[in-house]
């Protein structure tokens, strides 16, 4: 027996199952404790306790063989006519042992000690015996004819419970012939080892197969999570962060501001030019390139920072420690490329910047619209040059 079936943290794959296994334990630890004591004040003599924990004994006894059938039931996924006549049967003996007790006060039906205090068996004490062995017997035959019908899983747990009831039955039926010999105990201490050994092990096995497959779903359900999150967070065409993304970082920005913890902090605004024309004349595809050959740019300029697509051909990036410490230089280098792309015909990009000002601004939306009015007054500069 283990003490790890009484602890309510130990998970099991089937509570119910551990539920009535740890009651057939108390009941046999019971009868144990009874059987001692039994030994003890036979041997001392004293009649009058002898004779109650003898009661108690027969008591345990029939209780241990109730919560037995009841732990079969459940363990075997017994729901036949045959868990009710295991159920039924484990009751008519605790009846019978109820019955007999005050009867054997009166004429001593189950046993008796007699002047010199040596213990007697009597004829029911027989009778509840026998009864037990034809239960057992009854049993742990259904049992074992019937595992060959059952899942590999489910026919370990027949031959194991089959094997434990022939054993206990075994030293039941032998107990009839030597009342004062402690084969009863030695019965439950073989049954419940053998439960130990197959039945709890095998509960720990399937329960680390039960959390593996969890472990499992688990995982898949973080990858499906990291998939949603990358389509809801990162652009589609361009790989860069989204609509959603931006929107999460000006609340962010925003709730530093209110609580004056925001440092230095710059938004470049960015549109890239000519993007309706390309789509119109060439196509969307050649459009989705000319986005991504654009967006690159921006990444590689502003390399330290995130960038968000914020609309067809609108992009932010939001410069903050060493890219908003060299903000200007990175404005400077960026424009440096866009004139080195006019002049070859590559893509054109207007950029607005512009800084957080503590005593100025009270919002992002206030930065935003700075950098924004500086992108557009950009944004005609280059189309001017374009014109002449």
């Amino acid at each position: 027996m283990s003490n790890d079936s009484f602890y309510k943290n130990n998970k099991s794959v089937n509570p119910q199952q551990r539920r009535y296994y740890s009651r057939f334990l108390l009941a046999v630890i019971a009868y144990y404790l009874s059987d001692m004591a039994w030994a003890w004040l036979y041997n001392i003599g004293n009649l009058d306790w002898l004779y109650v924990d003898t009661e108690i004994y027969f008591l345990l006894m029939a209780l241990g063989v109730v919560l037995w059938s009841h732990y079969v039931v459940v363990y075997l996924g017994i729901k036949n006519a045959f868990s009710k006549f295991m159920t039924i049967a484990a009751t008519v003996l605790f009846v019978m042992v109820i019955v007999a007790i005050p009867l054997n006060r009166l004429w001593g039906i189950m046993f008796w000690f007699d002047g010199e205090g040596v213990y007697h068996a009597g004829t029911a004490r027989d009778v509840i015996f026998i009864y037990q062995a034809v239960f057992l017997l009854m049993s742990s035959v259904y049992t074992l004819l019937f595992a060959s019908y059952k899942s590999k899983k489910q026919r370990q747990r027949n031959y194991t419970v089959g094997l434990a009831g022939m054993i206990m039955l075994v030293f039941v039926a032998v107990q009839v012939f030597f009342p004062t010999y402690p084969l009863y105990a030695i019965s439950y201490m073989m049954g419940c080892c053998l439960i130990r050994t197959f039945v709890i092990e095998n509960e720990r096995d399937e329960y680390r197969e039960h959390l593996e497959i969890a472990l499992e779903r688990e995982l898949e359900q973080f990858h499906e999570l990291r998939k949603a999150w990358n389509l809801a967070y990162k652009d589609a065409l361009t790989g860069v962060k989204s609509k959603l993304a931006y929107a999460e970082k000006r609340a962010l920005v925003d709730s530093q501001i209110t609580k004056r913890t925001q440092k230095g902090l710059a938004v470049a605004v960015m549109d890239v030019n000519d993007l309706k024309v390309i789509n119109d004349t060439l196509g969307h595809d050649v459009g989705d390139e000319y986005i991504k050959t654009g967006c690159r740019l921006i990444c590689e300029i502003f390399k330290k920072s995130p960038v968000y697509r914020v609309g067809g051909d609108e992009f932010v990036a939001i410069l903050e420690g060493d890219d908003y410490e060299r903000r200007e230089t990175l404005l400077a280098t960026f424009n440096r490329e866009i004139e080195k792309n006019r002049q070859n015909q590559g893509v054109i990009i207007a950029i607005g910047m512009s800084a957080y000002n503590p005593n100025q601004d009270d919002c992002y939306k206030q930065i935003f619209e700075r950098a924004d009015t500086l992108m557009y007054q950009r944004k005609k500069e280059l189309k001017g040059q374009e014109a002449g």
